[in-house]
């Protein structure tokens, strides 16, 4: 069972959460990204050993999304945020 510390209500059980899948930094939306970058955006995101940045919601709790830092391999969660906030770095 993974324990995910939800900013706003505190630590809660992975069940009352969707998994939105890794953070991802998106091409600039100014025309100038070719359909390539954004294949590679939107469907091969890195796959880098360790911890990663993960987007949970909270369906069954406060309804909103949080930024996880989790490694996979150990399911170890280093970090938890509202997302969005400041602080995310890529």
């Amino acid at each position: 069972m993974l324990v995910i510390p939800c900013p706003h209500c505190g630590p809660r059980d992975e069940g009352e959460f969707d998994h939105g899948g890794p953070v991802r930094t998106l091409p600039a939306l100014d025309g100038a990204a070719s359909a390539a970058d954004w294949q590679r955006a939107l469907h091969l995101p890195a796959a880098d050993p360790g911890p990663m940045r993960q987007l949970w919601f909270h369906r069954s709790g406060c309804e909103t999304w949080v930024e996880v830092t989790r490694d996979p391999s150990t399911h170890c969660i280093s970090a938890a945020r509202p997302a969005g906030a400041a602080g995310g770095g890529s």
